[in-house]
C-alpha cells in the first residue's frame, strides 16, 4: 500500500484490533526489517510497518529532509491506514520521531512507545564523532564500515547480515543526512529518557546488545526510579532484535501493549 499524499509512502498492513502498531525502520534501512514481526504481532492487532521517503519502497526521488519530515510520513500513515490509536515501534533512532509523534497526537491516541535496541540512556562520546565522520566525505564509508562490523560480528542470523548488506546500498547522501540529523536530535537533550521525563508516558526498550549485565541494570535503576519505564533483553546479539528474534520480540511488545 501506499499513501495518497505530497510524497508517496509504501506500508504493509495485517492484523485488526487495536491500539494499533506503527512499525518505523531506523534511517538507511527499510520496512523489511519488520517482515518477520510483524505477522506475529498481527495476530492480536492491527500492525503497520512503513518505508520513510528515500527509503525502500516509498518515494525515492526527494528533497532533502529531516525528521519533522519523517514526523509527516507517520501522519500520512496513520491517516491512510485509518489508525485511531497507535503505539509506535522504533528502531533505533527512528524512537526520537515516536517520542514527537507521541507529543503531537496526545495520550488518547499515543498511549505508549516501543523502542528496539536504542541509546536511551544517551549515547556514548565515540558515537557522536561517528555521527561526525558520517558527514564526512572522506570519513563516511571508514565509519559506515565500523558501524556494519559492530552489527554483525558474533551474529548468526543470515537475516542480520542480509539486512545490513542492504543498508550499505545507500550513499554518502543518505547516511550523511543521517549523521547530521541524527545529532541533531540528540542537541537539546542528552539522552531519550530526559527527553521522555519531560511529560512521561509508558515507554518499553527492547533490545539484545550490548550483552553486558551492566548495561541491563543501568535500565533496571533507571526504572525502578521511573515507573513509566520498562526494559526487556531478549536473546541475541544484533542491533536489530526484530530480525535476530522476531519471536520474543513480539511477546515483549505484546505484554507491554495489553497492559497499557
Amino acid at each position: 500500500m501506499t499513501t495518497s499524499t505530497e510524497v508517496r509512502i509504501a506500508y504493509d498492513r495485517v492484523g485488526d484490533g487495536g491500539p494499533a502498531l506503527l512499525m518505523l525502520p531506523g534511517w538507511c534501512g527499510d520496512r523489511t526489517c519488520y517482515q518477520d514481526l510483524l505477522p506475529l504481532t498481527g495476530r492480536h492487532r492491527t500492525s503497520v510497518a512503513l518505508d520513510w521517503r528515500g527509503h525502500g519502497g516509498s518515494e525515492r526521488d526527494v528533497a532533502d529532509f529531516g525528521s519533522a519530515d519523517l514526523m509527516d510520513d507517520a501522519l500520512s500513515v496513520i491517516e491512510q491506514a485509518g489508525l485511531e490509536t497507535v503505539v509506535p515501534v522504533a528502531l533505533s533512532h527512528a524512537g526520537w520521531v515516536a517520542i514527537e509523534l507521541q507529543r503531537r497526537l496526545g495520550t488518547a491516541r499515543v498511549p505508549g512507545i516501543v523502542s528496539l535496541d536504542w541509546m536511551v540512556l544517551g549515547p556514548p562520546p565515540p558515537f557522536l564523532g561517528a555521527l561526525a565522520g558520517l558527514q564526512d566525505p572522506e570519513q563516511w564509508q571508514q565509519v559506515r564500515g565500523a558501524l556494519f562490523e559492530m552489527w554483525t560480528t558474533g551474529v548468526e542470523s543470515s537475516e542480520v547480515h542480509a539486512y545490513v548488506d542492504g543498508m550499505g546500498r545507500y550513499g554518502f547522501d543518505m547516511w550523511s543526512r543521517a549523521g547530521r540529523v541524527i545529532a541533531g536530535d540528540f542537541q537539546p537533550q542528552p539522552s531519550p529518557v530526559t527527553a521522555l521525563a519531560e511529560d512521561p508516558v509508558p515507554f518499553l526498550h527492547v533490545y539484545a546488545q550490548p550483552v553486558e549485565d551492566e548495561y541491563l541494570r543501568a535500565q533496571q535503576d533507571f526504572a525502578a526510579q521511573h515507573p513509566w519505564f520498562h526494559v526487556q533483553r531478549v536473546p541475541g546479539r544484533s542491533h536489530f532484535p526484530c530480525i535476530e528474534r522476531p519471536a520474543e520480540t513480539a511477546a515483549a511488545i505484546e505484554t507491554f501493549v495489553s497492559e497499557l
